[in-house]
């Protein structure tokens, strides 16, 4: 399959500034608002569905800024005018909220192509009506692995993602604590919503096809108090996987295994990555970028969002979108050049998604899609970090 020319990751850009909009156009169905053609010289608008609010609103703010640094500098490098329209899905209201945002998003004539869901359980939800009216999703946090693949999907073939699934995450949290930890007895935590059960389901198979003896344990996601499960956790116990959205709870469990006298040591999936609220000491997190402070290459990059977003430090969710973002306004050129200044109808850009490629990639090296038929990366991984005991999250492995 040809590639596409890829664009270089920005190297100089300027200060980013707050781009939001609010939509208020009414529901509609998919089928009815499906746009027919759309100008390439006009302004173009990406829409940007996340948890803004709520416990996982860490995830989607720290998106939603590197979101704003893409749109603001990397379209006038393609010749394209673009507008960025966020959407609150707080994790909380279940897929409900979701469905809402997508609704507004189909209804919206200038939309052509939307970044997210953040989260796998608003993916599940969206994933069909966005197919049924041409609308493409890139996703940089979605990583259950239903999602894109199996028998029976969750996401439609106009869903992506530029991160790697919960089937490479689950088995390398599990490696590590068989290999490094030396576990025994490990207690798995789902939170009733896609992503944890999809990521717990992965850890419990890894987990016991080694032979460690595992129980599980399933917690309404609007718990706050887990006293009454730290109780249920076995004296003997090594690790909790804990693989919330909210790094709060992540926090709060950790101290209440102090607390009550426990050994085992909370290990959190990709969604308890946040050291300004999960910092227990001792405790594990895994995610599937790495630190990007540490490539080179981004150094111009970094100084520019951090000029937008002062006082702030880089977190492992924000590069990935601004990743996403890009890949996005590529299959948008693609697709704009295709028509000859016009955009045949909204699901062009869909067809021009898997031809894309980014030489300097800003999680490091080169991103390309997989020759498999998923919608997923070609190469990916999952790094773990043990928190210091000054919060601070180190990689180790």
């Amino acid at each position: 399959m040809r590639k596409a020319k890829s664009f270089p990751l920005f190297a100089a850009v300027a200060a980013a500034t707050a781009l939001a909009a609010t939509v208020t156009a009414a529901p509609a169905s998919a089928s009815s608002q499906r746009a027919s053609k759309i100008s390439c010289s006009g302004t173009l608008q990406i829409g940007m569905l996340a948890p803004l609010t709520g416990g996982a609103g860490f995830i989607g703010q720290e998106q939603l800024s590197w979101a704003k640094l893409a749109i603001n500098t990397l379209p006038k490098t393609m010749g394209l005018k673009v507008k960025l329209v966020p959407g609150d899905a707080p994790v909380e209201q279940g897929p409900s909220a979701a469905q809402t945002v997508a609704q507004k998003f189909i209804a919206n004539k200038n939309m052509v192509g939307v970044i997210g869901g953040s989260t796998s359980g608003s993916v599940a939800a969206t994933s069909k009506s966005f197919q049924q009216a041409g609308l493409v999703q890139i996703s940089s946090s979605a990583t259950r692995t239903t999602l894109t693949k199996g028998d029976n999907q969750e996401a439609t073939k106009s869903f992506f993602r530029v991160v790697p699934a919960d089937d490479y995450q689950g088995p390398t949290d599990a490696k590590y604590m068989i290999d490094v930890l030396k576990v025994k007895n490990v207690v798995v935590f789902d939170f009733q919503e896609p992503y944890s059960q999809g990521l717990a389901g992965e850890v419990v198979k890894a987990l016991k096809a080694a032979n460690v003896t595992v129980s599980t344990q399933s917690v309404d996601n609007k718990v706050t108090d887990f006293s009454n499960y730290v109780t249920k956790v076995p004296s003997d116990a090594d690790v909790v996987f804990f693989p919330s959205q909210k790094p709060g709870d992540a926090q709060s469990f950790a101290q209440q295994l102090v607390e009550q006298g426990k050994k085992a040591k909370v290990f959190g999936g990709d969604g308890t990555n946040d050291p300004t609220s999960f910092k227990a000491a001792g405790a594990y997190v895994s995610n599937f970028a790495p630190q990007i402070t540490g490539i080179p290459a981004d150094k111009a990059l970094i100084a520019a969002w951090k000029k937008a977003n002062p006082g702030k430090a880089v977190g492992s969710f924000g590069p990935p979108t601004y990743g996403a973002v890009q890949v996005m306004l590529m299959a948008i050129k693609n697709a704009c050049d295709k028509g000859k200044g016009s955009l045949v109808k909204r699901g062009a850009v869909i067809q021009n998604v898997k031809k894309i490629s980014v030489n300097n990639w800003i999680l490091g090296g080169k991103f390309a899609w997989g020759k498999e038929n998923t919608n997923d990366p070609a190469s990916g991984k999952f790094y773990i970090m043990q928190i210091q005991s000054d919060g601070s999250y180190k990689v180790v492995n």
